[in-house]
C-alpha cells in the first residue's frame, strides 16, 4: 500500500534508509578496520625485523578498536542482529511476534540510551581532569564523547524501528 503521492511503499523506503546507513556505516568501519591492520602490520614489521616498534601502537590500537566497535553498533541494531536467545520466541507469531519485537527493541533503546548517557558522563569527567593517553598524549573524553553519541544513535534507530513496527531481518533483504 503506498500514501497518496508517494509513489513508494512504507517497507521500500525503510528498506532504502536501512541500505543507506548501513552502506555509510560499512565504509566508516571498513576504512577503522583498514587502518587497524596497516597500524598492526607496520608496527610488527618494525618490531620484529626492524627491532622498532611503531611507537604509541598500543595505544592507537585500543582507540581503533573502541571506534570499530561504536561505528559498527548502528549496523548491529539496523540488522536486528544482537545477540539473542530464542527458546521460546521462535514459536510466536502474528500479534505476540509483533508486542514481543516491540518489547524486545524498546529494552534495548533504553539499554543503548543509558549507556551513551554514562559515556557522555564519563567523557565528561576524564575531559574535567585532562585525561590522555600515556604515550601519545592522545586526549580520551572526545573518544568517550563519540562513543556517546554512537549509542544514543543507535538507540534512536532501535526505538525508531520498535515504533514503526519495521519488520525484522537484515537491510540487504529490504
Amino acid at each position: 500500500m503506498t500514501r497518496p503521492g508517494s509513489g513508494t511503499a512504507p517497507g521500500a523506503r525503510a528498506g532504502h534508509w536501512r541500505q543507506r546507513v548501513r552502506l555509510v556505516t560499512a565504509l566508516v568501519t571498513g576504512a577503522l578496520l583498514l587502518a587497524l591492520t596497516g597500524i598492526t602490520l607496520v608496527d610488527v614489521t618494525g618490531r620484529y625485523l626492524l627491532s622498532r616498534p611503531l611507537p604509541g601502537a598500543a595505544e592507537i590500537t585500543e582507540l581503533l578498536v573502541m571506534a570499530i566497535v561504536f561505528t559498527g553498533l548502528p549496523a548491529i541494531c539496523l540488522d536486528d542482529a544482537h545477540i539473542t536467545v530464542d527458546i521460546f520466541t521462535t514459536r510466536l507469531t502474528g500479534r505476540a511476534e509483533a508486542v514481543q519485537t516491540l518489547m524486545s527493541r524498546l529494552l534495548v533503546g533504553a539499554i543503548l540510551a543509558l549507556v551513551a548517557w554514562e559515556l557522555w558522563k564519563h567523557g565528561t569527567r576524564i575531559g574535567g581532569y585532562n585525561s590522555t593517553t600515556v604515550y601519545l598524549r592522545i586526549p580520551l573524553a572526545p573518544a568517550a564523547y563519540a562513543a556517546s553519541l554512537f549509542c544514543a544513535a543507535s538507540a534512536a534507530i532501535v526505538v525508531v524501528m520498535g515504533v514503526l513496527r519495521l519488520p525484522r531481518g537484515r537491510s540487504e533483504e529490504f
